[in-house]
């Protein structure tokens, strides 16, 4: 049941969860990562923020989703990973952009983790 009912507040949570990605695309816009907001008005059912570097040689990316958590909050996650790519609450975008660059930089560079 509890499964369901985290599903259902994030299919009814989409304008809190796009006021959330606007929050974390601050920091992350402010250590030069460029991204694309996929929201509502493009048609997407969860809203979705890419975050991504391009390069000559590479293009890294990663995409980033608020799914409801247990007590009433809310999280960033991993789009690709869903409920097992907990990132961070969305009450510290600055320690969920830290993630999603460590992530980032790690595609980036495999052998820096």
């Amino acid at each position: 049941v509890e499964r369901h009912v985290l599903r259902w507040r994030t299919y009814r949570g989409r304008e809190t969860a796009e006021r959330f990605l606007s929050v974390l695309a601050v920091p992350l816009e402010r250590r030069g990562w460029r991204l694309v907001r996929l929201y509502r008005a493009q048609g997407f059912t969860v809203p979705l923020l890419w975050v991504h570097a391009d390069g000559p040689d590479n293009h890294v990316g990663l995409g980033v989703v608020v799914l409801a958590v247990l007590g009433g909050a809310w999280g960033y996650h991993d789009a690709e990973r869903g409920r097992h790519g907990y990132l961070a609450p969305c009450g510290d975008a600055k320690a969920a952009a830290g993630q999603v660059e460590d992530l980032l930089k790690h595609r980036m560079f495999p052998g820096t983790w």
